[in-house]
Formats: structure tokens, C-alpha cells, sequence
């Protein structure tokens, strides 16, 4: 079954619309968890922080993934706000990503497709690799982006920079902690978000992997429904799981790898 065909069997449009109490948990979704990591990491209780320093940084990938398919519900000057701040929190441009990741889709798994390299390695050579990940998405971008994507890249790694600066020149202890988690986070991007999602998927790149385990996917935030996102990419994170019921109901038939 093709793609157009998925496309015209699952009713999936009205999925794509938020209400204000759905816009306004895939905008807010990362605040509790940054919160709580920095109140616990002030206080130097580091091992309590990882948690929600974690859930954070999951979050905010939701966020900004949201925002890459126009999927927040809000108007561009806001969804490019999300972007940018995430960027400096995060410590990656995520308009970079954002560069990257649009591409991905388009040429998935091909040699074109610089975010999806991970999926053709090792799970441990994901890991090794994320480093130079995060390296060639800054620098595709950059190469192959127009001037307005070089720009907010620019913007975003001249803001990071001076939050670095002035987080260890003033030794803000707490903050200090959170970016080195950032890091290790962006590190191991290619594996987790990568590969534990397309890894033994190259002869049908479009059906990636996917999640049906329950409490799974709520400890993940509906993160791992990737078989319904590459399917139905302008579908909000928070419409996944009724999006993947309807998948279900309507081509019962359809592979579905699981992500872990």
C-alpha cells in the first residue's frame, strides 16, 4: 500500500486542528519539569534532578517538533520564539534542526538525508556517532540552508555562546548542571530519536517505527508514534494516539515495528 493510499483510507484532516486547552499543553508542556530540575539542582539534589532534567529535554523536543510541521497552533512569530528559546535551553540550534529534520522527510533514509545517517549503524555506534551528529546538522545547514535559516543558526549559537559565558563566569552551579545534561543530551540524539526509530527500516523508509505499549508511550510523551508522524506529518504529538486507533481500525494490516 502506497502513501497516497494510507493517506486517503485513515480520516485524519480533523486530527490536525487544536483546541486552547491542547495548544496550550503542547506550549507549556516543558515549564514544570525545567522548574523542578532547576529547584532540585539549586539545591544540589543533582541525582533527583536528572529525572526532570530529562523529562525536559523530552518535552522541548516535542515542543520544537511541533513547531517544525506548524503544529503548535500558533502564529509564526510565536512558534518562532518557541525555537529560539528552546535553542539557547537546549543548546543546539533548533532551526538547524528544524532544517535537517524538514529534509528528512523528504529524503528519507537516502543519501540526502543527513539527520537519518545513525539509523544505518550499530545502536552503539548511534551512541559514538552523536557527537558528529549534532556537528553535521550546524554545518548542512549552513551549507545547503538558505539566508534566512543561516541566520536564526547564527542568532541562535551567538545566544548560546553568551548564556554559556555568563552562566560559568557568574557560577551559577544550577544552570552549570543544566547545560552539561543539554550536551549530553544533543549527544545522544542520534540514537534515541534516530535510530531506536528507523533502524531496520531502509526498504520501507515511510513506515518508521512505532509504540503501542501504553505506559510507554506515557513516560515517553507520545514521542515514539513515528510510524503515524512520517504518515501524517502536520498531525499534533497530543492527536498520536488517536491518530495510531484510527491507523489500526482502518489498515489493521499495516507493519508496525516497535521502537522498544
Amino acid at each position: 500500500m502506497t502513501h497516497k493510499e494510507i493517506l486517503r483510507k485513515v480520516e485524519w484532516k480533523d486530527l490536525k486542528g487544536l483546541t486552547i486547552k491542547e495548544m496550550l499543553i503542547e506550549n507549556n508542556l516543558t515549564i514544570p519539569w525545567a522548574i523542578s530540575s532547576w529547584i532540585l539542582a539549586y539545591y544540589e539534589y543533582y541525582w533527583f534532578a536528572l529525572p526532570c532534567s530529562a523529562f525536559f529535554f523530552l518535552t522541548g523536543l516535542r515542543q520544537v517538533h511541533n513547531g517544525f510541521h506548524n503544529s503548535l497552533g500558533t502564529n509564526k512569530f510565536l512558534t518562532w520564539l518557541s525555537l529560539y528559546i528552546n535553542s539557547v535551553l537546549m543548546f543546539a540550534s533548533i532551526h538547524a534542526v528544524k532544517f535537517n529534520h524538514l529534509r528528512h522527510h523528504k529524503y528519507c533514509l537516502s543519501e540526502e538525508d543527513q539527520e537519518g545517517k545513525s539509523a544505518h549503524m550499530t545502536w552503539y555506534g548511534a551512541i559514538l556517532y552523536g557527537p558528529i551528529h549534532m556537528f553535521k546538522i550546524h554545518q548542512i545547514t549552513w551549507k545547503l540552508g538558505n539566508n534566512k535559516y543561516r541566520r536564526n543558526m547564527i542568532l541562535e549559537l551567538i545566544s548560546i555562546v553568551l548564556f554559556t559565558s555568563f552562566i560559568f563566569y557568574f557560577d551559577i552551579h544550577w544552570l552549570i548542571y543544566h547545560a552539561l545534561i543539554m550536551v549530553i543530551g544533543e549527544f545522544l540524539m542520534a540514537f534515541f530519536a534516530v535510530w531506536t526509530v528507523h533502524h531496520d527500516t531502509h526498504d520501507n523508509p515511510e513506515l518508521a517505527r512505532t509504540q503501542r505499549g501504553g505506559w510507554k508511550n506515557k513516560i515517553t510523551f507520545s514521542m515514539f508514534y513515528h510510524l503515524e508522524h512520517h504518515l501524517f506529518p502536520a498531525v499534533p504529538t497530543i492527536k498520536l494516539p488517536e491518530l495510531a486507533r484510527r491507523i489500526d481500525e482502518s489498515i489493521p494490516e499495516i507493519e508496525k515495528k516497535q521502537t522498544f
